[in-house]
């Protein structure tokens, strides 16, 4: 693949419109002092978001038929028990990686 001006300005042009929308919020309230309710609902987003994704990797829908995907559920245990005993995030995530990767090796 070549690479033409007009190739480097669309690229330009999607980081510019990707990056927008993720930094524009911090510079509005950079210098506002939030509400402690707002904080404190703004503090449950982050758990929400990692909730709706472990779920929805856990499922499988074909048709109308919801079943478990095995491999996500074997991982998710012992990465869990990692995260609530260490609460430690890299040590969380290398346990999941680690695990993921055995599973799909020996199954």
């Amino acid at each position: 693949m070549t690479t033409t001006l007009p190739m480097i300005l669309l690229m330009l042009g999607c980081a510019i419109v990707t990056w927008l929308p993720r930094v524009i919020p911090f510079i509005l309230v950079r210098n506002v002092q939030l509400p402690d309710v707002v904080l404190r609902w703004l503090s449950y987003i982050p758990v929400c978001i990692l909730s709706a994704l472990v779920l929805e990797s856990l499922f499988n829908a074909e048709k109308s038929i919801v079943t478990f995907d095995w491999f996500n559920l074997g991982a998710l245990i012992p990465t869990l028990i990692t995260a609530i005993a260490t609460k430690s995030l890299s040590k969380t995530v290398v346990v999941g990686v680690l695990t993921m990767a055995l599973l799909r090796y020996f199954f």
